[in-house]
């Protein structure tokens, strides 16, 4: 089932997300109806909070990148209860970022190319490695809407200032995307 995108506003996208138990009800079935969710809204990483929900819940799909990075090819995974351990600030790229919560707006974010993150996966093995390149930006980007964070508190404050009229307009329900999505009501 296809599920509505929380738009930029929504307070949802401002809370701490709660960490899930293997009881959670219908956890398969939420994991894939965010994976329909992701695939129908073109995008590359969907977080819980961004269809309503504050627990610690990301799916990623990287496979739609593999004809320019070829070693994603079948990447996608959910991660339950994920957390970010260490950033290696060894090496920072910046590259343009878009979410679906904030649609229209891109812009180009700092961030570590290397993270050590723990995590479970759909069966609750748990995982505890480093990730690096385009992953650990995505994993960066998904896991920050668990912590209340979204990709524009990560730009200097010039930018934000340039794109207010933008996240305003947002706010008032004035923007298009091609995907089902549940605003702030006016």
């Amino acid at each position: 089932m296809i599920l509505p995108i929380y738009i930029y506003g929504q307070p949802v996208l401002r809370k701490i997300s709660q960490d899930i138990t293997p009881d959670y009800p219908n956890l398969k079935e939420l994991i894939a109806n965010m994976f329909e969710t992701l695939t129908e809204s073109d995008g590359v990483g969907l977080a819980a909070p961004q269809i309503g929900l504050d627990i610690r819940l990301v799916v990623i799909d990287l496979d739609v990148l593999s004809e320019d990075l070829p070693e994603y090819k079948d990447f996608r995974k959910a991660y339950i209860n994920p957390h970010i351990l260490e950033y290696d600030d060894t090496n920072v790229d910046s590259s343009e970022e878009g979410c679906l919560s904030i649609p229209g707006i891109y812009e180009s974010v700092k961030r570590p190319t290397r993270i050590h993150v723990k995590y479970a996966d759909e069966d609750f093995n748990e995982h505890d490695e480093w990730v690096e390149g385009h992953l650990a930006r995505v994993m960066q980007h998904e896991f920050d809407h668990l912590d209340a964070k979204m990709f524009i508190d990560r730009i200097s404050p010039l930018r934000k200032q340039l794109i207010k009229n933008k996240l305003k307009a947002i706010l008032q329900g004035r923007f298009k995307c091609s995907y089902r999505v549940k605003a702030v009501r006016k």
